[in-house]
């Protein structure tokens, strides 16, 4: 019976021994000897050789001079998952969805194509009738208020803008207090619509947005009628007024989001919708000349495209945070 029992005994100490000690540590001597790079997290080193993120996990990029990833429906946590299962019908889809071709996609026939939209979608933001009414701004307020209220709370310099409106406007916040009862002490949030209705009145075919920030520790607000903020807020209302133009389809994965943050590559396919608009920015910034920083930066993509499993598992393919490291480095602006 002993005999048995210390078989067991020495059976269970060995299999723990194997599986808990000897394996890991196998695994663990493997990688660090071979593979130290992945080993280590993959961790990407910025300016300064600080950890910036890592090759593996995907990261938000919402300036203009940087690639940005595929859309997160888990608001890029790697320790997250989750579903933005929203209909087409539903306006905060088409307005993430506007907020990502307004800037890039391009006429696909007829005199102007290959052309970007970007331009006209300006021109007739500043004509300022949508429908056949007056007012663009006013109307995307009224019709989605919450969008209006996301715009105020997306920046404490937005909120800033809308207080200051507020002070400036006192028979407004009045009525608005009268028509919101259930509101007797409203914030910036809660006056989105009423701001954006008063401030269109005032500023016909225009847009809060930056319009200062060179020399000033925070970004100026005022009335604006070009830019990637037009382009972007407004490009659905302006296909609604253009149903008919023909536009180059774009890649799935700039509209379709992922489900978690452990997506850090785009399809090179994406990479070079967003190429025109990279550029431009580095250009401005560097103050360079733009043809030749967009080859630049085409050579950047090429060199780090690879196609998994040669290609058997999909198209070529960049990581965002490699690429838009390399770019910060190459491209630092001139002082």
């Amino acid at each position: 019976m002993m005999k048995n029992i210390s078989r067991t005994v020495l059976l269970i100490v060995l299999a723990i021994f194997i599986c808990c000690v000897l394996y890991p540590a196998l695994l663990w001597g493997v990688g660090k000897i071979f593979f130290p790079f992945q080993a280590g997290g993959s961790v990407v080193y910025g300016p300064g050789k600080k950890p910036v993120g890592s090759e593996l996990i995907a990261q938000p990029f919402t300036q203009d001079q940087y690639f940005q990833p595929r859309p997160s429906a888990a608001s890029y946590n790697a320790a997250a998952s989750a579903s933005a299962a929203l209909a087409a019908s539903n306006y905060a889809l088409r307005s993430r969805v506007a907020n990502t071709l307004g800037p890039i996609v391009r006429y696909k026939s007829g005199p102007r194509a290959g052309q970007l939209v970007a331009l006209d979608i300006e021109h007739w933001f500043q004509k300022d009738t949508f429908g056949g009414a007056p007012s663009i701004v006013s109307q995307w307020a009224a019709a989605h208020g919450s969008l209006a209220q996301a715009w105020v709370s997306a920046d404490s310099g937005h909120v800033r803008y809308v207080n200051k409106w507020a002070a400036s406007h006192p028979l407004d916040v009045a009525q608005f207090v009268k028509q919101n009862p259930g509101t007797p002490k409203p914030g910036a949030v809660d006056f989105a619509v009423a701001f954006f209705t008063s401030f269109s009145k005032e500023n016909p075919g225009k847009f809060p947005g930056i319009v200062s920030q060179a020399g000033a520790a925070v970004a100026e607000i005022g009335p604006i009628n070009q830019g990637t903020d037009i382009q972007s807020t407004f490009f659905d209302q302006w296909r609604q007024d253009n149903p008919d133009v023909d536009l180059i389809a774009v890649p799935g994965d700039m509209v379709t989001t992922s489900a978690s943050g452990l997506d850090p590559h785009i399809t090179f396919e994406n990479a070079e919708f967003q190429l025109d608009r990279v550029a431009s920015t580095w250009a401005q910034l560097s103050h360079r000349d733009q043809t030749q920083v967009r080859e630049q930066i085409r050579r950047i993509l090429e060199a780090n495209a690879f196609s998994p499993l040669r290609g058997l598992a999909g198209d070529k393919m960049v990581n965002v945070l490699k690429v838009n490291i390399q770019l910060q480095r190459q491209f630092r602006p001139v002082m």
